[in-house]
């Protein structure tokens, strides 16, 4: 019964959310600033130098990590904003940040040497060549993966490096490959990957009719919702569009990651954190995850042979679930 727990790391998008989540259970929270530094620069969202310190405060007072999001990409002529942001990380004493761009990794590990850095999912690190030249570079600890791997991928990963590994355990699915994404580019020319949004606000329009409601991003229709159906956010992936005189979810269909199935099998190869994603969502989310994750690893930890999901844990996260659904992803694929 030897066996490390791994971390739980779950989402802080302002501070309610990042509270609920020290409260709830989690052994670390990741934030990021109001600006393009990070890929969830929402407004309303986020956090400023005054609010991320009282967080910082929050949970590490109380035990926890906090790991700041700088996970887009510097733009040309803008690079200082990013570095500005590193700084700003270290000055605030976060225990770790996260990035994508090898720029700004080589510009942390040289201007910041104590400060810990992760490689963002948005690095795309899929094979642990890559992985280990970013150890090797630049001294990453930790990597996020994509959630495009198998789990027999993921442990063939984590056999061959000595660097940390963080998968996602539970929120919204990507059909692309995390970091190359080139739907958000093609409808509205702004990337998540350097604007930090996937569809900027500034190109979401929703048009209320009689009947129901249109959704459209940059003038595009992304979806059509009637008078009773709950509305959603417009993302090009997640759209429903008519194909052959069909209308449908033609790229992805609305749906959560869920592991808890296979948590005996992520703690058995050495997963070091498991990661709940959902910045975006409300303080209700984070609590309502953060508890059932929590209360799934400790029973997972205590009992592997006989950790059986309770359908109780199922229920709460099918209810903020995207589509009020889930499934394992690319990590179950029967079908190969």
């Amino acid at each position: 019964m030897n066996r490390k727990i791994p971390e739980l790391v779950c989402p802080a998008g302002n501070l309610p959310a990042l509270k609920m989540a020290i409260d709830h259970g989690a052994d670390t929270v990741y934030l990021g600033l109001k600006d393009a530094t990070n890929a969830r620069n929402f407004a309303g969202l986020n956090f400023d130098r005054k609010s991320a310190a009282e967080g910082i405060m929050y949970a590490q007072q109380r035990g926890r990590k906090v790991l700041m999001t700088i996970n887009t990409y510097a733009q040309a002529g803008e690079v200082k904003k990013w570095q500005q942001t590193v700084d700003t990380a270290a000055e605030l004493g976060v225990n770790a940040v996260i990035l994508a761009d090898l720029g700004l990794l080589a510009y942390a590990r040289k201007t910041h040497p104590q400060l810990a850095l992760h490689m963002s999912v948005q690095g795309s690190a899929t094979n642990y060549e890559a992985i280990n030249l970013a150890q090797e570079l630049f001294g990453i600890r930790r990597v996020v993966l994509p959630r495009v791997l198998t789990l027999p991928q993921v442990e063939q990963v984590i056999k061959h490096t000595s660097v940390e590994i963080e998968v996602f355990g539970f929120g919204s699915l990507c059909v692309m490959v995390e970091g190359r994404c080139l739907l958000s580019s093609y409808v509205t020319g702004e990337s998540p990957n350097t604007f930090g949004v996937c569809s900027p606000a500034r190109y979401v329009r929703w048009e209320q009719y009689p009947t129901g409601m249109d959704a459209r991003l940059n003038n595009i229709l992304i979806d059509r919702y009637g008078a009773d159906e709950p509305v959603g956010y417009p993302t090009l992936c997640k759209g429903r569009f008519q194909v052959n005189k069909e209308t449908y979810y033609a790229l992805e269909e609305p749906t959560s990651l869920n592991v808890l199935e296979v948590l005996p099998q992520l703690l058995a190869m050495g997963v070091a954190a498991i990661k709940v994603e959902g910045r975006q969502r409300s303080p209700a989310y984070t609590a309502q995850v953060t508890k059932v994750l929590r209360q799934a690893l400790d029973l997972a930890v205590r009992c592997p042979a006989e950790f059986e999901v309770n359908p109780l844990w199922q229920q709460a996260l099918a209810k903020v679930s995207e589509g009020q659904q889930v499934t394992l992803g690319a990590y179950n694929r029967p079908w190969k």
